[in-house]
């Protein structure tokens, strides 16, 4: 099984140095100073679960022309989606398998409106991890779980033999046959908490001592949620109830990547996500109040 990994950061990295280690055929996309470090000294993952040095790596700065691929795994932030999904589909020969594992819907939307909905999957990463200033892959805490499926809800035997491989390799990766729940069950909470905490510039303990502050994250929850419900996406459970309990736990100084990035002036993935939500509601006619003064505020 050739694979593809676009994009060699907390979340690439992660998955391509496990499936790189259990000896699976691999070749990774990267770009500018990451590329480098990648070409002289291969990927390298500290975590709990494993530590891993992969060398001699298939590194490359962009897809060779009439390339085939059973699986590509995309990780690219989100502003750089269009850009790479143009890629795949002009240079890559065959069928192909395509795991977008970007944050909110766009992703998904954008491949079932150009490949259809039988060609498109969904992907969640349910992981903390990134790239520090010596290039070395930091996984943090012990949570490391992926959920792919096919976004039309039926069963794919490519994508279920893929999920058998990479837990054997050490990879806890889970085929879901309602996919769109998981990928909209962690977007009620993203969206909320990434707009939130750049918005106040405060973690979600300080978001949540402060009464005022606590309501409006949860409202935003709310008017995502009910974007999801007007999208008809079937909850077992009601996610907001869900995330509350989540939240209690959390660490009171943690914080959003987008709001690390908005702290060191780093292009934001706000458009695509308060900024998708306030523009989709509109069809249905929902308020999003407060996804507006979140766009409004951090523009």
């Amino acid at each position: 099984m050739k694979i593809l990994v676009i994009g060699v950061g907390g979340i690439g990295g992660f998955i391509g140095s496990f499936l790189h280690n259990a000896g699976l055929q691999i070749t990774f996309i990267a770009r500018n100073k990451r590329l480098d470090f990648l070409k002289k000294n291969g990927l390298i993952l500290q975590s709990s679960i494993k530590n891993i040095e992969c060398s001699k790596l298939n590194v490359f700065n962009s897809i060779k022309d009439g390339e085939s691929f059973d699986i590509i795994i995309n990780t690219v932030k989100l502003y750089d989606f269009d850009s790479t999904f143009s890629e795949i589909k002009n240079k890559i020969d065959g069928k192909f398998v395509l795991l977008p594992f970007q944050n909110g819907i766009y992703a998904e939307e954008e491949i079932k409106r150009n490949l259809g909905i039988e060609n498109t999957y969904g992907a969640v990463a349910q992981i903390s991890s990134y790239v520090n200033d010596k290039q070395i892959i930091k996984h943090v805490g012990k949570l490391a779980t992926f959920f792919v499926g096919k976004y039309d809800n039926s069963n794919d035997n490519k994508v279920e033999k893929f999920c058998k491989i990479c837990q054997k390799s050490g990879l806890d990766f889970r085929f879901k046959n309602n996919i769109k729940e998981k990928i909209w069950e962690k977007f009620v909470f993203l969206s909320a908490y990434s707009g939130m905490t750049t918005l106040t510039q405060k973690t979600i303990g300080e978001i949540f001592s402060n009464d005022l502050l606590k309501d409006k994250f949860i409202t935003a929850m709310q008017e995502t949620y009910n974007l999801a419900r007007a999208y008809k996406v079937e909850f077992k459970n009601n996610p907001i109830e869900f995330w509350l309990q989540k939240i209690e736990k959390m660490p009171y100084e943690m914080t959003s990547s987008m709001f690390v990035d908005f702290k060191k002036k780093k292009r934001l993935e706000l458009h695509w996500l308060s900024g998708s939500l306030v523009k989709n509601s509109q069809e249905f006619g929902l308020n999003m109040k407060v996804h507006k003064e979140i766009v409004k505020g951090i523009i």
